[in-house]
């Protein structure tokens, strides 16, 4: 756990002009969280790398994960390699899926120091893709560390000169996570961490990543955990599942709060900094798609909390879903901009969703900017379940994804597809939103169409924002799932009804609704219009029913979105990547690395890659040249990639 070189100490060289050393500048040419910002903007003014140039980009440089070099005996595969790289004082940082982490030349992939705090000697998450998305850098203008939560359990504070662990923090730089969790006994096999822990004034706060057991009911429930920076001292615990006398026990309904687990936040978080707010993303309870032993509203499952950073204390939340049956986590950082709304200047906070609904509310008050309403949805007739009669609708900004099926939603680029694509849909309940699960075979159906599915909407990359307009933009994924209840094999579960479900679903090799399927939508958060909404890959355009229609892009149909990184919003451009196996032929390897113009929604430019990419997008400037790093690959193949125009 002491594997450490002593870093070059490195400085970025914006231009030879005085005000290139301004802090300002600095924070332009940086990236110092997994969301650039606390603010998850996503977000840089760089413009080096336009429309114009943008299909001359190559790769200035990789960086193999040194997760291949670890004792093959101990460490075990991970899944897609999905970090996301920091940039500080021109010096690169990044983590492995394995937790070590390191520190690079950002204008050569150099390895400059690494750090291994051995999670893989702890044991393997007992679920999969097993990975660590990223670090947290925290400074107080003095002290400067890189904190990561891994795999194993553990909470770490790095020195970011020496990449040593930090011996006052915890034992020896470790915090064990396995405590503070607030239960005599805790299921811990199946809780983990995989997105970064983030750090506000000097509460360091943690989520985690629980596997919701399919058969059992042995989730622990996903408290949220903040220790000090300084000292690794616990200091306070958020119970997203209300414990004992704490407000909103009576939401979970005969006492089911004292079994109830999940709720968790498993993602990326945000903060105010300046106002001490931390806002929490949370995820649905246990079981995900029955809650006959949860009945109730649920708080605080499938909200958005806002806490005091210092004291953990509540500010104000929203719940997106009562009483959760579909998997709609909120599953991305909520975003914060400063918007002027009929004139009124607004603090405000947007959370987008897997529901295609964005929320927006007053990040300080919790005040929605615009009414949200209660309106009543499709009830349950499930044996033991009763669904909540209402769910809360924004009435601004408009979905940005198609919400609820019908007949009107049928693929129908021919009469043969159309006529296809309908006698598939009878074996289906088709709904509106929030339409509920069915036990299979109930009045002759199979399932329920679930759309968006559980892995559609705005999943895990989350939305970006144009701090300068105003602007969200929203890469998005129909992904409608066929799903159901069945009595599970085990005589012995503690459910009554576990889901199954049925992906890409459609007839004949096509998708069963209409296009787009993927989608980027800019959306004005100064007055909740929609800019600009463009399909975001070919999809299957080229199909052997389709090619002689001659079809623009309809948006790729089978990538998982919640797998991919989403989108870079930079000075002129949206920049993301898609797989070649979508867009060029299905045994295509690499990606295909595309942008965008930010004001129209028009395509630029494509660069083709060799390596499958997943992280999300960061920019960077260093030495006067802009680069776009992302993560690619996974197992022995995992890497870092950066690229630039070619150098003059």
């Amino acid at each position: 756990m002491k594997t450490a070189i002593a870093p070059l100490l490195m400085f970025v060289l914006l231009s030879c002009t005085p005000e290139a050393d301004s802090p300002s500048a600095l924070a332009v040419a940086e990236w110092h969280h997994a969301g650039g910002s606390h603010f998850s903007e996503k977000y840089t003014p760089l413009d080096q790398i336009n429309g114009e140039n943008f299909a001359s980009l190559e790769v200035a440089w990789r960086w193999q994960s040194i997760d291949v070099n670890l004792p093959r005996d101990i460490a075990y595969a991970t899944g897609d390699y999905r970090a996301v790289p920091l940039l500080i004082d021109g010096v690169m940082y990044s983590n492995t899926n394995h937790g070590q982490v390191v520190a690079l030349d950002p204008a050569t992939g150099e390895l400059l120091w690494h750090f291994d705090p051995e999670s893989y000697r702890l044991g393997r998450p007992v679920f999969s893709p097993a990975q660590t998305r990223g670090i947290e850098y925290w400074t107080d203008g003095e002290i400067e560390r890189l904190f990561i939560a891994t795999l194993g359990k553990q909470l770490v504070s790095i020195d970011i000169a020496t990449g040593l662990p930090d011996p006052d923090f915890g034992d020896d730089g470790f915090v064990d996570l396995r405590g503070d969790l607030g239960k005599l006994e805790v299921e811990m096999d199946n809780i983990t961490h995989g997105a970064p822990p983030i750090a506000v004034g000097t509460s360091l706060i943690v989520g985690s990543k629980i596997f919701d057991y399919t058969l059992y009911n042995r989730s622990p429930p996903g408290h949220v955990r903040a220790y000090d920076t300084y000292s690794g001292q616990f200091k306070w615990r958020f119970n997203t599942i209300p414990q004992g006398d704490e407000p909103f026990t009576e939401t979970w309904e005969n006492d089911s709060w004292r079994e109830a687990g999940n709720t968790n936040v498993w993602t990326f978080m945000s903060a105010d900094d300046e106002a001490g707010i931390v806002y929490l993303p949370t995820s649905t309870p246990t079981n995900d798609y029955w809650g006959g032993k949860r009945l109730g509203e649920n708080l605080f499952a499938e909200s958005l909390v806002a806490l005091d950073a210092e004291t953990g204390e509540r500010l104000w939340h929203f719940q997106t879903v009562h009483h959760g049956l579909w998997d709609y986590d909120v599953a991305s950082a909520p975003n914060l901009l400063d918007i002027v709304v009929d004139g009124r200047p607004i603090k405000a906070v947007a959370q987008v969703s897997k529901t295609g609904f964005t929320y927006v509310f007053d990040r300080i008050s919790g005040e929605p900017v615009w009414p949200i309403e209660e309106r009543p949805v499709p009830q349950s007739d499930v044996p033991g379940e009763r669904t909540h009669p209402t769910q809360p609708f924004p009435t601004r900004p408009a979905p940005f994804e198609r919400q609820g099926m019908s007949e009107e939603d049928l693929i129908d680029f021919t009469p043969e597809i159309h006529a296809a694509a309908q006698e598939l849909a009878t074996k289906y309940v088709l709904g509106p939103l929030f339409t509920p699960p069915i036990v299979e075979g109930t009045d002759g159906k199979e399932a329920t169409i679930f759309l968006p599915g559980a892995g559609g909407g705005a999943n895990f990359p989350g939305a970006n924002v144009d701090p300068e307009r105003g602007v969200l933009y929203v890469p998005s994924h129909t992904r409608p799932y066929a799903m159901s209840l069945v009595p599970p094999d085990e005589p012995d579960s503690d459910w009554p009804y576990v889901i199954r479900v049925q992906r890409n679903i459609g007839p004949l090799g096509l998708p069963l609704v209409k296009p787009p399927y993927r989608r980027i939508t800019a959306i004005d958060l100064n007055t909740g219009e929609h800019l600009w909404q463009a399909p975001f890959g070919k999809g299957p355009a080229n199909h052997p029913l389709l090619e002689h229609l001659d079809l623009p892009d309809l948006g790729s149909v089978f990538s998982d979105v919640s797998a991919e990184g989403g989108i870079l919003v930079t000075g002129g451009l949206v920049i993301s990547h898609l797989p070649q196996k979508d867009e060029i032929h299905e045994d295509a390897e690499g990606s295909v690395l595309v942008a965008y113009d930010k004001f129209t929604g028009s395509k630029v430019g494509e660069v083709l890659v060799d390596r499958r990419l997943h992280g999300p997008v960061m920019s960077y400037l260093h030495q006067g040249r802009q680069y776009i790093a992302i993560a690619g690959g996974r197992f022995d193949t995992a890497e870092l990639l950066t690229f630039a125009l070619p150098s003059i």
